[in-house]
């Protein structure tokens, strides 16, 4: 009887895995024939100017992520090593840690004063001067970083709301197995929005035998990369200008800027209040780069577009 029971169960699984493979190849013609339609066609025609506006603002935020990237570095030229010593002596150990970037090889005890002294030991040990022409780069790194933040939240926003405008008049098989590659066909390029792009920078003490080691690493997210301005704002100790304070970059002031120029674009008009899902960036009008400084009266609220454009042009 048992016999019997398995060999009815078998016969109904393999019919049962025909009929699913059958009908996966039936939705998979289906929609192989929606995506060449004359409909689907002229839906992917009606939106394919917002769909491009959408791609270009996650270009714009992968370059916004790549701002420290960019920073310049300075070249120290290259040397060639080569152990001569008579044994050719290795550390056992030293394998099993991983070289990557922003790491350098300390003793202990600056490995633990690192721990202790993050900031200090970064500016002495990565160069890192601690100028106002650095504290300006890193504000402009900051700033960037911010409104990355924010283009993610308002991309993804952005593509929800298209496919949604268009969920029905597209059939109900494309909508609920076919979403991933309706996003495709209409046009949205692939993109990933992680938080890897925070540069990290690592100590590292490995024991003369390579047995034993620590290592201590400093990611600059946003509320770290804040607190390294703070830092070196008070290592500089700027003097007093006929305006005041010189202040520094903060979420705090970008959100003041913001609010004070009523959410609205300086230069082309645009606001959220007729965009939900604008990205709005806070812009030095004097760049870095020319000497602006990051102060009330050089700072104005412009959109992505706008300020993408105007790059390090006075405007």
């Amino acid at each position: 009887m048992s016999e019997t029971v398995s060999s009815i169960h078998a016969v109904i699984l393999f019919y049962g895995s025909i009929f699913a493979a059958g009908v996966v190849l039936a939705f998979n013609i289906y929609a192989m024939n929606y995506f060449k339609s004359e409909p689907f066609l002229a839906i992917k025609q009606r939106i394919a100017n917002y769909v491009a506006d959408c791609n270009a603002l996650n270009e714009h935020i992968t370059d916004l992520r790549n701002t420290y990237a960019s920073m310049r570095k300075t070249d120290y030229g290259e040397a060639t090593y080569q152990n001569i010593s008579q044994y050719k002596y290795k550390k056992s150990g030293y394998a099993n840690y991983k070289s990557k970037p922003n790491i350098v090889e300390v003793s202990k005890t600056v490995c633990d004063g690192a721990r202790r002294q993050p900031f200090k030991y970064i500016c002495k040990y990565f160069n890192i001067a601690p100028t106002e022409e650095t504290l300006e780069q890193f504000e402009d790194v900051l700033n960037n970083f911010i409104a990355a933040e924010d283009g993610k939240v308002l991309s993804e926003r952005t593509r929800t709301d298209i496919l949604r405008s268009i969920r029905t008049e597209v059939p109900w098989i494309i909508n609920n197995f076919f979403g991933a590659r309706l996003a495709r066909e209409v046009g949205f390029q692939p993109y990933s929005f992680s938080s890897v792009y925070f540069p990290t920078y690592s100590f590292r003490y490995i024991s003369s035998g390579g047995k034993s080691g620590s290592q201590f690493d400093i990611t600059f997210d946003i509320p770290m990369l804040e607190r390294f301005i703070g830092y070196l704002g008070d290592v500089v100790k700027f003097k007093k200008s006929a305006t005041g304070q010189r202040r520094l970059m903060t979420p705090k002031l970008r959100a003041f800027i913001i609010e004070r120029d009523g959410h609205t674009c300086r230069i082309c008009g645009n606001s959220t209040m007729e965009e939900p899902n604008l990205l709005l960036e806070v812009d030095h009008i004097i760049p870095i780069a020319k000497g602006g400084l990051t102060a009330e009266d050089n700072l104005q609220c412009l959109c992505w577009k706008c300020n993408r454009s105007k790059g390090t042009k006075v405007v």
